[in-house]
């Protein structure tokens, strides 16, 4: 019998699971971690708080399983934006989370791109998403804009953490939230990218949500070689 796990980084907190293969029962633990509101309408977490959440999760649930673990899946906020740098592995400041409304008017100011950001994502000029999100990081801290640079959703991060920083990859779920991703080519777009002034080398590359991510190094009692 083997395992599988799943780790639902929220909003509010992490709960990982371990289900059974064959259905008989699972192990879960969760952890919660710390809201910053540091202005009206301003929304952040501390993306290393959330990896801490994760890895004390994944080891509540790992130290009480002796059953062989296939797999390790994904669920998050999609929207919230995290910044770091590969070298240092150290987020630039706070992610900036999806319910954060700092980008209103600039959003507002886009108005006249409307139809481009409808025909390539899907999607309306909102703060809820993450371009304006990344163009305000990009604009309003000291972000170093070099090949070290990473941005992505908490997926990314979590992914990156968790393969050594050997993996810098998301979805196609997260990506179709940012507001950059054409839906239909299935890649970042060029018009959407240089729109928001964010380089595409700094995003992850897009892989099948069913796709293969990577694999994890030893994390105490969570085991490397699962993908």
């Amino acid at each position: 019998m083997s395992v599988v796990i799943a780790i639902d980084a929220g909003t509010t907190g992490v709960r990982s699971r371990a289900v059974f293969s064959d259905g008989s029962k699972s192990v879960s633990s969760y952890r919660e971690f710390t809201q910053h509101f540091p202005q009206p309408g301003w929304v952040e977490h501390d993306a290393q708080e959330i990896w801490q959440a994760v890895l004390a999760t994944l080891q509540d649930v790992t130290q009480k399983i002796t059953q062989t673990i296939t797999a390790i899946g994904i669920t998050n906020q999609r929207e919230t934006i995290v910044a770091w740098n590969k070298q240092t592995g150290k987020p630039y400041g706070n992610a900036i989370v999806w319910q954060d409304r700092r980008t209103a008017d600039r959003c507002v100011e886009l108005a006249e791109h409307l139809p481009l950001v409808r025909q390539q994502t899907g999607l309306v000029l909102d703060p809820y998403f993450s371009a304006t999100k990344i163009e305000w990081l990009l604009n309003n801290r000291e972000i170093r804009q070099d090949d070290d640079l990473c941005i992505g959703t908490i997926d990314s991060w979590l992914i990156w953490n968790l393969t050594g920083s050997k993996s810098f990859v998301t979805d196609c779920t997260n990506a179709s939230r940012t507001m950059l991703f054409d839906i239909a080519e299935l890649r970042w777009s060029d018009q959407l990218t240089n729109l928001f002034g964010v380089q595409p080398k700094f995003l992850p590359e897009v892989r099948a949500s069913s796709g293969e991510f990577g694999v994890t190094i030893q994390h105490g009692s969570v085991p490397a070689g699962i993908s």
